[in-house]
């Protein structure tokens, strides 16, 4: 009975907890802060100008922020630098120039270099930027690390709206197209408090913007987003080369899968038959897009996070198998879509 008691109590307590966050959530007081806070976004670092920080970083210039460089690629840096825009040789001094920093880099170690390096954003352990985003699609493990990092940190210049600094994990979807047109989604995991300040900088960059949770989850978000977008590829490639294999075109089943339950991204938008859809990557030989070698670096991720939980992911496991395979053979720079004609032996419709 006392148990019965204890747990009906730990209950309300946790639902007055609740109720009270709500009601902070919906505060004018925490909208006044997150406001606050965006008005503060004036200087905005960005490390990691790749093909998808490159034209995130150009959007954040074109909605009129004083933006700050840095890439180890000195001729990725000369391309802004040749625009005026400034132009720093490490991290360290990206934050030092930065309100808020953005980072968008290959892989986990390149992030938590960038940040605990030698010359990385948190030496020392005294910000200037009371804001750090990370774009990257790296495992939820390093971010929850690296935020934890972070808020172990102080700020140099306390302000009414921050007492210590944040970060927040906030990966993309849409790739380089996206990154270009300013079309992105954004999964995002940290606190709300920061999330809302920063969202008018992410709606400078995409279109969509997704509260995942705290720390981390957005990172976990992206890649339960690219594991699932990998085994439909999948999936939609072999239907169409054993359809093409019984004598059915491809543009056929295709119109038949749009109509139907088999209907998904991977049939309607991003068609891997050669011919049977313009303006993406299938439709000229598998090159731009989203690498091969990307997706297998992200299913390993998947695989390696469901193997830390005792999740059992079978599909996953096969994916990541075949993507594997696919970049040894020779095809890591293709679109991941290239599984169609290397794996499956899917011809061209003519």
């Amino acid at each position: 009975m006392a148990i019965f008691y204890r747990v009906r109590s730990l209950n309300y307590v946790s639902k007055c907890f609740s109720s009270i966050n709500a009601l902070y959530l919906q505060s004018p007081i925490r909208r006044f802060y997150s406001e606050q806070a965006t008005s503060h976004f004036e200087s905005v670092g960005f490390v990691g100008l790749g093909n998808m920080g490159s034209r995130m970083a150009n959007n954040l210039i074109k909605a009129g922020y004083r933006v700050a460089v840095h890439d180890i690629n000195c001729n990725a840096m000369k391309k802004f630098s040749d625009m005026g825009v400034a132009t720093k040789e490490t991290p360290l001094e990206v934050a030092e120039a930065s309100d808020v920093v953005i980072t968008m880099l290959p892989s986990s170690s390149h992030v938590y270099d960038v940040y605990t390096g030698p010359n990385g954003l948190l030496h020392g352990g005294e910000l200037r930027p009371w804001l750090l985003i990370d774009s990257s699609t790296i495992d939820p493990q390093t971010s929850r690390k690296l935020s934890l990092a972070v808020s172990n940190c102080t700020l140099k210049e306390k302000r009414d709206y921050a007492r210590k600094p944040a970060m927040l994990d906030a990966p993309v979807s849409g790739g380089v197209l996206a990154a270009e047109a300013g079309t992105l989604t954004f999964m995002v995991g940290g606190s709300e408090e920061a999330y809302l300040a920063a969202k008018s900088l992410f709606l400078s960059m995409g279109k969509n913007t997704v509260f995942c949770g705290g720390p981390g989850n957005g990172s976990a978000a992206k890649i339960c987003n690219n594991l699932a977008m990998a085994i439909s590829m999948l999936g939609v490639s072999e239907s169409l080369a054993l359809g093409q294999s019984l004598g059915i075109s491809a543009s056929t089943l295709t119109r038949v899968l749009n109509s139907s339950s088999g209907r998904c991204w991977s049939s309607d938008s991003y068609n891997p038959v050669p011919g049977v859809m313009e303006g993406v990557p299938s439709s000229r030989n598998y090159d731009g897009g989203f690498a091969s070698k990307l997706m297998a670096k992200d299913l390993n991720l998947g695989a390696t996070s469901a193997k830390e939980v005792g999740l059992k992911c079978p599909l996953t496991s096969q994916a990541q198998e075949i993507y594997t395979e696919l970049c040894e053979d020779g095809h890591e720079t293709e679109d991941f879509s290239c599984v169609f004609r290397h794996h499956y032996s899917g011809k061209n419709e003519t």
